[in-house]
Protein backbone atom coordinates (compact mmCIF):
# COMPACT_ATOMS: atom_id res chain seq x y z
CA UNK A 1 0.00 0.00 0.00
CA UNK A 2 1.40 3.52 -0.93
CA UNK A 3 1.56 4.82 2.68
CA UNK A 4 2.79 8.36 2.13
CA UNK A 5 -0.63 9.11 0.10
CA UNK A 6 -2.84 7.57 2.55
CA UNK A 7 -0.53 9.31 5.48
CA UNK A 8 -0.76 12.55 3.34
CA UNK A 9 -4.36 12.71 2.48
CA UNK A 10 -5.67 11.78 6.12
CA UNK A 11 -3.32 14.29 7.78
CA UNK A 12 -4.37 17.50 5.83
CA UNK A 13 -8.20 16.74 6.41
CA UNK A 14 -7.30 16.07 9.76
CA UNK A 15 -5.54 19.51 10.27
CA UNK A 16 -8.04 21.32 8.56
CA UNK A 17 -10.45 19.93 10.57
CA UNK A 18 -8.06 20.87 13.70
CA UNK A 19 -7.95 24.64 12.79
CA UNK A 20 -11.86 24.68 12.31
CA UNK A 21 -12.62 23.53 15.76
CA UNK A 22 -9.58 24.98 17.79
CA UNK A 23 -10.28 27.75 19.68
CA UNK A 24 -7.05 30.10 20.29
CA UNK A 25 -8.43 32.07 22.54
CA UNK A 26 -10.08 29.08 25.52
CA UNK A 27 -7.29 26.49 23.97
CA UNK A 28 -10.17 24.50 23.32
CA UNK A 29 -12.16 22.44 20.68
CA UNK A 30 -15.27 23.72 19.26
CA UNK A 31 -17.02 21.41 17.22
CA UNK A 32 -19.94 23.13 16.77
CA UNK A 33 -17.71 25.17 14.43
CA UNK A 34 -17.89 22.48 11.88
CA UNK A 35 -21.62 23.83 11.24
CA UNK A 36 -20.92 26.71 9.78
CA UNK A 37 -18.78 25.11 7.27
CA UNK A 38 -21.37 23.20 6.07
CA UNK A 39 -23.65 24.19 3.30
CA UNK A 40 -25.16 21.37 0.92
CA UNK A 41 -25.59 24.50 -1.71
CA UNK A 42 -22.38 25.34 -1.69
CA UNK A 43 -21.14 21.59 -1.93
CA UNK A 44 -23.44 21.06 -4.81
CA UNK A 45 -22.12 24.01 -6.88
CA UNK A 46 -18.37 23.23 -6.30
CA UNK A 47 -18.09 19.28 -6.34
CA UNK A 48 -20.94 18.89 -8.71
CA UNK A 49 -19.51 21.83 -10.98
CA UNK A 50 -16.33 20.24 -11.11
CA UNK A 51 -17.11 16.90 -11.65
CA UNK A 52 -19.84 17.87 -14.46
CA UNK A 53 -16.75 19.52 -16.17
CA UNK A 54 -14.43 16.82 -15.87
CA UNK A 55 -16.93 14.29 -17.25
CA UNK A 56 -17.58 17.04 -20.31
CA UNK A 57 -13.51 17.26 -21.34
CA UNK A 58 -12.57 12.97 -20.99
CA UNK A 59 -13.81 10.79 -23.28
CA UNK A 60 -15.86 7.63 -21.19
CA UNK A 61 -12.92 5.72 -22.16
CA UNK A 62 -10.45 7.70 -19.80
CA UNK A 63 -13.38 8.06 -17.22
CA UNK A 64 -13.83 4.65 -16.27
CA UNK A 65 -10.61 3.97 -16.04
CA UNK A 66 -10.86 6.35 -13.06
CA UNK A 67 -11.09 3.07 -10.37
CA UNK A 68 -8.38 1.49 -12.16
CA UNK A 69 -5.99 4.73 -11.44
CA UNK A 70 -6.93 4.66 -7.14
CA UNK A 71 -5.30 1.38 -7.47
CA UNK A 72 -2.32 2.58 -9.05
CA UNK A 73 -1.83 5.14 -6.74
CA UNK A 74 -2.78 2.92 -3.62
CA UNK A 75 -0.65 -0.17 -4.64
CA UNK A 76 3.30 -0.31 -4.37
CA UNK A 77 5.27 0.97 -6.97
CA UNK A 78 7.45 -1.64 -9.30
CA UNK A 79 10.96 -2.17 -8.01
CA UNK A 80 13.44 -1.76 -11.00
CA UNK A 81 15.73 -4.55 -9.27
CA UNK A 82 13.63 -7.29 -9.46
CA UNK A 83 13.38 -6.77 -13.18
CA UNK A 84 17.18 -6.69 -13.34
CA UNK A 85 16.63 -10.27 -11.74
CA UNK A 86 14.20 -11.24 -13.86
CA UNK A 87 16.80 -10.06 -16.86
CA UNK A 88 20.03 -12.00 -15.57
CA UNK A 89 18.23 -14.74 -15.01
CA UNK A 90 16.92 -15.14 -18.37
CA UNK A 91 19.93 -14.18 -20.29
CA UNK A 92 21.78 -17.08 -18.24
CA UNK A 93 19.05 -19.48 -19.65
CA UNK A 94 19.33 -18.01 -22.49
CA UNK A 95 23.37 -18.62 -22.49
CA UNK A 96 22.92 -22.28 -21.64
CA UNK A 97 19.52 -23.60 -23.67
CA UNK A 98 19.28 -20.94 -26.39
CA UNK A 99 16.65 -17.99 -27.20
CA UNK A 100 13.77 -20.91 -27.82
CA UNK A 101 14.12 -22.09 -24.16
CA UNK A 102 13.18 -18.48 -22.82
CA UNK A 103 9.36 -19.39 -24.34
CA UNK A 104 8.51 -21.90 -20.95
CA UNK A 105 9.70 -18.80 -18.90
CA UNK A 106 6.90 -16.47 -20.24
CA UNK A 107 4.12 -17.92 -18.50
CA UNK A 108 5.29 -17.85 -15.11
CA UNK A 109 5.02 -13.78 -15.99
CA UNK A 110 2.49 -11.34 -14.82
CA UNK A 111 3.78 -8.43 -16.49
CA UNK A 112 2.34 -8.26 -20.20
CA UNK A 113 5.26 -5.81 -21.30
CA UNK A 114 7.67 -8.36 -20.03
CA UNK A 115 6.15 -11.41 -22.10
CA UNK A 116 5.46 -9.45 -25.32
CA UNK A 117 9.24 -8.49 -24.95
CA UNK A 118 10.63 -11.83 -24.50
CA UNK A 119 8.53 -13.47 -27.33
CA UNK A 120 10.01 -10.86 -29.61
CA UNK A 121 13.74 -12.13 -29.47
CA UNK A 122 11.93 -15.96 -29.50
CA UNK A 123 10.19 -15.67 -32.52
CA UNK A 124 13.86 -14.28 -34.23
CA UNK A 125 12.48 -11.09 -35.02
CA UNK A 126 15.31 -8.19 -35.93
CA UNK A 127 17.16 -6.43 -33.20
CA UNK A 128 15.99 -3.00 -34.78
CA UNK A 129 12.51 -4.23 -35.40
CA UNK A 130 13.15 -5.16 -31.53
CA UNK A 131 13.68 -2.32 -30.17
CA UNK A 132 11.73 -0.03 -32.41
CA UNK A 133 8.66 -1.91 -31.60
CA UNK A 134 9.38 -1.67 -27.85
CA UNK A 135 9.71 1.70 -27.55
CA UNK A 136 6.79 2.44 -29.54
CA UNK A 137 4.38 0.58 -27.08
CA UNK A 138 6.10 2.61 -24.22
CA UNK A 139 5.53 6.14 -25.76
CA UNK A 140 1.98 5.00 -26.78
CA UNK A 141 1.52 4.07 -23.03
CA UNK A 142 3.57 7.28 -21.92
CA UNK A 143 0.56 9.05 -23.67
CA UNK A 144 -2.09 7.26 -22.17
CA UNK A 145 -0.18 8.02 -18.60
CA UNK A 146 -0.08 11.88 -19.44
CA UNK A 147 -3.80 11.27 -20.19
CA UNK A 148 -4.68 10.44 -17.01
CA UNK A 149 -2.42 12.73 -14.82
CA UNK A 150 -3.64 15.40 -16.88
CA UNK A 151 -7.12 14.87 -15.78
CA UNK A 152 -6.65 15.31 -12.18
CA UNK A 153 -4.78 18.36 -13.31
CA UNK A 154 -7.45 19.56 -15.08
CA UNK A 155 -9.89 19.28 -11.76
CA UNK A 156 -7.13 20.88 -9.54
CA UNK A 157 -7.34 23.89 -12.58
CA UNK A 158 -11.55 23.62 -12.09
CA UNK A 159 -12.00 23.49 -8.23
CA UNK A 160 -11.31 26.80 -7.43
CA UNK A 161 -13.01 28.06 -10.35
CA UNK A 162 -16.41 26.88 -9.58
CA UNK A 163 -15.85 27.86 -5.55
CA UNK A 164 -15.28 31.38 -7.23
CA UNK A 165 -18.91 31.25 -9.52
CA UNK A 166 -20.40 29.79 -6.12
CA UNK A 167 -18.86 32.69 -3.64
CA UNK A 168 -20.29 35.33 -6.64
CA UNK A 169 -23.93 33.32 -6.43
CA UNK A 170 -23.76 33.74 -2.89
CA UNK A 171 -22.55 37.76 -3.26
CA UNK A 172 -25.13 38.22 -5.80
CA UNK A 173 -27.97 36.58 -3.97
CA UNK A 174 -26.97 38.78 -1.00
CA UNK A 175 -26.48 41.97 -2.34
CA UNK A 176 -30.08 41.39 -4.03
CA UNK A 177 -31.68 40.80 -0.49
CA UNK A 178 -30.05 43.23 1.31
CA UNK A 179 -31.89 44.98 3.37
CA UNK A 180 -30.46 48.04 5.34
CA UNK A 181 -33.71 49.17 7.18
CA UNK A 182 -34.33 45.57 8.44
CA UNK A 183 -33.41 44.86 12.10
CA UNK A 184 -30.99 42.35 12.04
CA UNK A 185 -29.57 43.02 8.66
CA UNK A 186 -25.70 43.67 9.65
CA UNK A 187 -26.06 40.16 10.97
CA UNK A 188 -27.51 38.67 8.10
CA UNK A 189 -25.07 39.90 6.05
CA UNK A 190 -22.19 38.56 8.03
CA UNK A 191 -24.33 35.17 7.60
CA UNK A 192 -24.48 35.41 4.12
CA UNK A 193 -20.89 36.22 3.60
CA UNK A 194 -20.09 33.71 5.53
CA UNK A 195 -22.11 31.20 3.41
CA UNK A 196 -20.82 33.12 -0.07
CA UNK A 197 -17.09 32.13 0.88
CA UNK A 198 -17.85 28.56 2.09
CA UNK A 199 -17.66 27.55 -1.96
CA UNK A 200 -14.49 29.02 -2.37
CA UNK A 201 -13.38 27.09 0.97
CA UNK A 202 -14.77 23.84 -0.76
CA UNK A 203 -13.03 24.39 -3.85
CA UNK A 204 -9.18 25.12 -2.45
CA UNK A 205 -9.97 22.09 -0.73
CA UNK A 206 -10.93 19.70 -3.54
CA UNK A 207 -8.28 21.09 -5.39
CA UNK A 208 -5.22 21.01 -2.92
CA UNK A 209 -5.91 17.96 -0.64
CA UNK A 210 -7.74 15.75 -3.72
CA UNK A 211 -6.56 16.43 -7.29
CA UNK A 212 -3.07 17.34 -7.22
CA UNK A 213 -1.72 14.54 -4.65
CA UNK A 214 -3.48 12.26 -7.24
CA UNK A 215 -1.67 13.77 -10.42
CA UNK A 216 1.58 13.76 -8.57
CA UNK A 217 1.30 10.53 -7.48
CA UNK A 218 0.22 9.20 -10.71
CA UNK A 219 3.48 10.76 -12.59
CA UNK A 220 5.25 9.17 -9.86
CA UNK A 221 4.08 6.15 -10.50
CA UNK A 222 4.91 6.37 -14.55
CA UNK A 223 8.36 7.35 -14.04
CA UNK A 224 8.55 4.02 -11.81
CA UNK A 225 6.82 2.06 -14.79
CA UNK A 226 9.11 3.54 -17.49
CA UNK A 227 12.07 3.12 -15.83
CA UNK A 228 11.14 -0.67 -15.17
CA UNK A 229 10.11 -0.76 -18.77
CA UNK A 230 13.16 0.55 -20.10
CA UNK A 231 15.92 -1.70 -17.90
CA UNK A 232 13.40 -4.93 -19.85
CA UNK A 233 14.16 -3.56 -22.94
CA UNK A 234 17.43 -2.71 -22.61
CA UNK A 235 17.78 -6.04 -20.95
CA UNK A 236 15.99 -7.85 -24.04
CA UNK A 237 18.17 -6.68 -26.67
CA UNK A 238 21.16 -7.33 -24.85
CA UNK A 239 19.87 -11.01 -24.54
CA UNK A 240 19.29 -11.28 -28.06
CA UNK A 241 22.98 -10.10 -29.00
CA UNK A 242 24.35 -12.53 -26.95
CA UNK A 243 26.01 -10.90 -24.26
CA UNK A 244 27.17 -12.28 -21.21
CA UNK A 245 24.65 -12.61 -17.87
CA UNK A 246 27.62 -10.34 -15.96
CA UNK A 247 27.82 -7.91 -18.08
CA UNK A 248 23.95 -7.38 -18.53
CA UNK A 249 23.52 -7.36 -15.14
CA UNK A 250 26.20 -4.23 -14.29
CA UNK A 251 24.36 -2.63 -17.25
CA UNK A 252 21.17 -2.44 -16.00
CA UNK A 253 22.17 -1.37 -12.49
CA UNK A 254 23.43 1.57 -13.87
CA UNK A 255 19.54 2.39 -14.45
CA UNK A 256 19.33 2.64 -10.88
CA UNK A 257 20.31 5.39 -8.09
CA UNK A 258 23.56 4.54 -6.05
CA UNK A 259 21.34 3.91 -2.83
CA UNK A 260 19.38 0.86 -5.04
CA UNK A 261 22.89 -0.35 -5.93
CA UNK A 262 24.45 -0.50 -3.06
CA UNK A 263 20.83 -2.10 -1.81
CA UNK A 264 21.27 -4.54 -5.02
CA UNK A 265 24.60 -5.33 -3.80
CA UNK A 266 23.66 -5.94 -0.25
CA UNK A 267 20.92 -8.52 -1.20
CA UNK A 268 23.76 -10.22 -3.62
CA UNK A 269 26.56 -10.44 -0.41
CA UNK A 270 23.37 -12.00 1.36
CA UNK A 271 22.82 -14.24 -0.55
Amino acid sequence: MNLSFVIGLVLAFVLVLFGIVFDTETSSLLFENLGNFEDPTSLLITVGGTIATIVASHPFSLLSKIPAHFGVIMRKQQDPLHYINIMTDLSQEARKKGLLALEDSVSEFDDQFLKSSVMLIVDAMEPDKVREQLESELSNIEGRHAQAAGMYDKGAAIAPGFGMIGTLIGLINMLAQMNFEDEGGASKLAKNMAVALITTFYGSLLANAMFIPMANQLRLAHEQEMLCKEIIIEGIISIQAGENPRHIHEKLLSYLTQKQREKAGDGESGE
